[in-house]
């Protein structure tokens, strides 16, 4: 089990009143991380303090980094993730509460096969008050065992682009990738770009065991402002951010593919990878410029309902139905 290095990468931000909790977790693991790096985003609660006390007692070496200016949650990834030295690195939320085995279960699947370049594993759900929810967070994301067995049997991109169903803090990976998923553009939510890029590369192991508690916050807030708004109004709102979100989608993923091909010696699905990339592309962009009359909405609708773009890269049915009626 000690053959692999295991670096944890967790980020901090005004997360006391949970940490203790995951940093417990995190020690009382069968087999210990070699290496904790924290970098904490300028918390102005107590943070940095817990992971300074946590330090003086864990069984392995931690660091703490505190940022001179807070740098968001991509980069602030980003830079725990460069700090590892270990060479499999194991991203961390500093809310969740981790199961005894999750490392040794990651190190395992490591240790088996060289050609697996990531993992990541299903997660049981908890409250504020660490009390049990119901369901899993796979089944959250529709994340079925048809869609299961498609990601472990090599098509984990198809799945990815269809929904993404990797959650960073979930994920383990091998350092000898860090260098194509680094630097991670700021827009860019580092466990969606990391998981679409690592799926390029080889083999990714999907553990349908809940390795981790994943936390869910209350209160949080959403706006009171639609609430005010009259149906009509609702599903006009709905419209114009489907669309902002269809084009920063699809902006995402050209970003992901200008990285694969300039790295393209690197990338062994490089190809694929980018044609079903440049289609899902293709579809979203077609979906967020869809014209505002139905009539004329009818020829794009029906040439994605051809090419299969609302099943590959959408929800099917009810993606058409929301097109060709709201």
């Amino acid at each position: 089990m000690n053959e692999l290095r295991i670096s944890v990468a967790m980020c901090t931000y005004n997360g006391a009143r949970f940490l203790s909790e995951q940093l417990d977790s995190i020690a009382a693991q069968t087999r210990p991380p070699d290496e904790f790096v924290v970098c904490d985003d300028g918390s102005s609660d107590e943070s940095a303090d817990v992971v300074k006390t946590f330090a003086h007692r864990a069984p392995f070496a931690v660091r703490l980094e505190i940022n001179e200016k807070n740098l968001g949650s991509t980069k602030n990834f980003e830079k725990a993730i460069r700090l590892c030295q270990g060479e499999i690195i194991a991203l961390a939320d500093q809310d969740d509460v981790w199961h005894p085995r999750k490392l040794e279960r990651i190190a395992d699947i490591f240790l088996r096969s060289q050609e697996t370049v990531a993992v990541f594993s299903d997660a049981e759900m908890i409250d504020q008050e660490s009390r049990s929810l119901e369901g899993r967070l796979w089944n959250s994301f529709f994340f079925f065992r048809k869609d299961q067995k498609h990601f472990v049997n090599g098509q984990a991109l198809n799945v990815l682009l269809k929904h993404p169903v990797v959650t960073g803090a979930t994920m383990a990976f091998r350092e000898r990738f860090r260098g194509l998923l680094l630097p991670i553009p700021a827009n860019l939510v580092h466990d969606y770009w990391s998981s679409i890029l690592l799926a390029a590369c080889g083999d990714f192991q999907a553990i349908s065991d809940a390795l981790i508690q994943y936390r869910q916050h209350a209160g949080q807030q959403i706006g009171s402002g639609p609430g005010r708004l009259t149906l009509l109004e609702r599903i006009e709102l709905a419209r114009k951010n489907s669309r902002q979100c269809f084009l920063a989608e699809a902006e995402g993923l050209r970003q992901i593919c200008e990285r694969l091909n300039a790295r393209a010696a690197q990338f062994p699905y490089r190809e694929a990878a980018t044609k079903l990339l440049s289609e899902k592309i293709a579809h979203r962009s077609a979906r967020a410029k869809l014209p505002r009359s139905r009539f004329l909405r009818v020829p794009v609708v029906l040439r994605e309902v051809a090419n299969r773009g609302y099943w590959r890269y959408s929800e099917g049915w009810k993606s058409v139905a929301n097109d060709a009626f709201l």
